[in-house]
């Protein structure tokens, strides 16, 4: 009774009416029932025609060459071109979509791994009274609610803490934040609130205690952005698309129109560029959603067109997870030069950013060492002096091109757009250009909506809000305890699965391979710290991961987490992957070498590892040269100047220590400089020296013989007298 009152009360004042508390809440479970409800009549009016299981790369590429014509060629296997295809294919248009690198290879795979609205931009709304951007904001949040819904697995809520440092700023970033809640109406996550001093370093102990006032806690989504972005184009798979990664574009192809005589595409002539070889794709609408490299496209339709992509960089920085607590984020709403800075809790880790300065298109953007020092800085400034931040303890570093755009159809051509742009050449090709990760869903929308009506095309409604995700099926919270159950997987190990694959972790489990332990029965694991299994590299596969990069950057995630964990995986991940795909010896060395030059280049390998080879100067005092030399003589006995695997491997075997003779080529090879097979003691005392200075953490080698050394010292010298001390 009191549930009907409340709906006619609210049905008679209208939606944006103030109804009881009692019964808004009531109303707000009563719609979110109604659109769940809708949700599962769209999903069961949808044909699945691959429900088993994905076909393989080559039988996408046989229908995209055999296809006399498709409704829509999607060029961009980004998250918007990849929601492009689904939402086409889910409106039983003939789709088909081309990436020339892999889902996710760009931009969509190095954000912030939130899914929000944008507290800034809601900030410049109210101040600047900018209705667009407030609306902005409100479809952001909207989408930000649909996403936790659609990948459960894949995305949750996340706490993030903004501490105050001066009393009048509290009631002016609560008022903020609280209207941050109002705008996201029936999709707020949970409800904002403010924490005393006290109750702030209880949630944030590694926070600055002097002059903190509080702190106020707001809620916005965080999701594993690359897998995201392939659950979508996966999804699409399952409904029908033809869709293939490597396989680029190299012209458009157009005729003439035999009513206005005007030159028209109709499809593209693709490349695939594992083989070489080149195919037409026919296709009545090409749509171009290539993100940073949009203009390049709008020029093969027409070299005279102006650019509108202006490209921004921002880097991320990921360092050790005892930054940050596990379930609280942080952001800095004013850095030195004005920036936002997040520092958030991910994937067992933390990561920081985002610096934004311009750059020019490129495929392999590079963290630069002054934007990663930047964040370094700004990170000091919120925590504890307790808490030493150090370049060396920076796990992994990368680049991401954000393509803001400006709008071709506004007099005024030389403003950024805020939001995204969908726009349509004369000869029709579609370009959706801009937006942000959150909304790719409404984007895809908007563009299918244009078109279909500019080319005419039969199609459904759009179906995609509510639409669950690939792996979204099936998944529960509790899913890795069947895991652990059922499988025999390691704890950590079952949870990784069930919170990256979904419901689709069964389907990994059952390829794991037996250990031959007590415990667990299956899954060996790629690197010990790191709960990603071999399973996976061959499910990667299925995934269509092409490249020994893809597994580490994109199926599983270990390039973004920690390049040298990352480095020591890749001979196992190319030898599985070799097995797998038929590699030839030659083709498992060009593997190998191309996924350590996107380590080294592209997430901040060489930066790391230049934090040793530029310590020229050796920062010691007199008493540090004397006990380094004197750790460095335990194992140099023969006074060589130098010390190789065989010096390390004497002395850890009079102490009883046994290590692979791989890994510990691997670990001098980190401090062999010159890369001449041995550690001299110059390289040595520059690796003490950065240490020192925080520039280098956690050297392997540097801990080892530390350890050696103290273990030898506790023995002492061995006696040669026999026991009663002898004749």
């Amino acid at each position: 009774m009191a549930f009907r009152k409340a709906l006619k009360h609210t049905a008679m004042v209208g939606g944006g009416a103030v109804a009881t508390v009692f019964g808004l809440s009531q109303l707000i479970e009563y719609r979110k029932t109604q659109a769940r409800l809708a949700h599962v009549a769209a999903e069961a009016e949808l044909r699945v025609p691959f429900a088993d299981e994905f076909p393989s790369r080559q039988a996408q590429l046989a229908a995209l060459q055999n296809t006399e014509e498709f409704d829509v060629l999607v060029v961009g296997g980004g998250a918007t071109g990849a929601g492009c295809a689904l939402d086409a294919v889910t409106r039983n248009l003939k789709t088909a979509l081309v990436e020339r690198s892999d889902f996710s290879s760009g931009t969509s795979s190095r954000s912030t791994k939130l899914l929000h609205g944008g507290v800034r931009y809601l900030q410049k709304a109210i101040m600047q009274l900018d209705y667009e951007q407030y609306m902005m904001v409100k479809e952001a949040l909207r989408e930000r609610a649909n996403l936790l819904e659609i990948a459960p697995h894949l995305s949750a809520p996340l706490p993030i803490m903004l501490p105050v440092y001066k009393w009048w700023q509290l009631p002016y970033y609560w008022a903020g934040i609280k209207m941050y809640d109002l705008v996201a109406g029936a999709q707020c996550l949970k409800s904002s609130y403010v924490l005393s001093k006290a109750k702030a370093l209880e949630h944030f102990p590694m926070l600055k205690k002097d002059k903190l006032v509080g702190a106020i806690v707001y809620y916005d989504g965080q999701h594993n952005d690359a897998r995201m972005n392939l659950a979508i184009a996966l999804s699409s798979v399952r409904y029908g698309a033809a869709v293939a990664n490597y396989t680029e574009v190299m012209h458009l192809l157009k005729t003439k129109d035999p009513q206005s005589g005007q030159e028209k595409v109709c499809g593209a002539r693709c490349r695939d560029v594992i083989t070489g070889h080149e195919f037409d794709v026919k296709a009545k609408c090409v749509i171009n959603a290539t993100g940073p490299f949009t203009d390049s496209l709008r020029k093969m339709d027409n070299q005279e067109t102006k650019n509108i992509c202006q490209p921004s960089a921002g880097v991320h920085i990921v360092i050790p997870g005892y930054y940050s607590p596990d379930n609280m984020g942080l952001l800095d709403p004013a850095t030195s030069d004005g920036r936002i800075i997040f520092f958030l809790p991910w994937e067992k880790m933390t990561i920081a950013g985002t610096t934004d300065s311009p750059t020019s298109v490129t495929a392999h953007p590079i963290p630069g060492e002054d934007d990663i020092n930047f964040i370094l800085r700004e990170i000091r400034n919120y925590l504890s002096p307790d808490v030493e931040v150090r370049r060396g303890d920076v796990l992994a570093a990368w680049s991401g091109i954000r393509p803001l755009v400006t709008d071709p159809d506004s007099k005024d051509t030389q403003s950024i757009c805020r939001n995204h742009i969908v726009s349509i050449s004369d000869s029709g090709l579609v370009t959706i250009a801009g937006g942000k990760w959150t909304t790719y869903r409404s984007m895809a929308e908007e563009t299918l909506d244009a078109a279909i009506k500019a080319h005419g095309l039969s199609a459904a409604p759009c179906k995609s809000v509510g639409l669950t995700l690939e792996g979204g099926k099936g998944w529960t919270p509790t899913l890795y305890i069947r895991l652990v159950q059922d499988y025999g997987l390691e704890n950590e190990v079952a949870k990784h699965l069930a919170a990256t694959y979904g419901g689709k972790a069964f389907d990994v489990a059952k390829m794991a391979q037996v250990t031959g332990q007590r415990w667990p029965i299956v899954g060996k694991r790629l690197v010990s710290e790191f709960p990603y299994i071999e399973a996976e590299v061959l499910y990667a596969v299925r995934e269509y991961a092409c490249t020994a990069t893809d597994v580490i950057a994109r199926r599983t995630r270990l390039g973004f987490l920690n390049v040298q964990a990352a480095d020591e995986a890749l001979p196992r991940i190319v030898q599985i992957m070799g097995k797998e795909l038929d590699w030839s010896e030659e083709k498992k060395t060009e593997e190998l070498e191309t996924a350590r030059k996107f380590l080294y280049l592209e997430m901040g390998y060489r930066s790391r590892a230049e934090q040793l080879t530029k310590t020229t100067e050796i920062n010691l005092d007199t008493q540090e040269v004397a006990r380094y030399k004197k750790r460095f003589h335990k194992f140099d006995k023969e006074s060589k100047g130098f010390i190789t695997t065989v010096d390390v491997q004497q002395v850890l075997e009079s102490i009883n220590v046994q290590i692979d003779e791989n890994a510990l080529h691997e670990i001098l090879n980190e401090v062999d400089l010159n890369k001449n097979g041995q550690v001299e003691i110059d390289e040595f005392m520059q690796l003490m020296s950065a240490v020192k200075k925080g520039q280098v953490s956690d050297s392997r080698l540097a801990i080892l013989m530390k350890t050696a050394e103290e273990t030898l010292d506790k023995r002492g010298p061995v006696t040669v007298d026999r026991s009663g001390g002898g004749f």
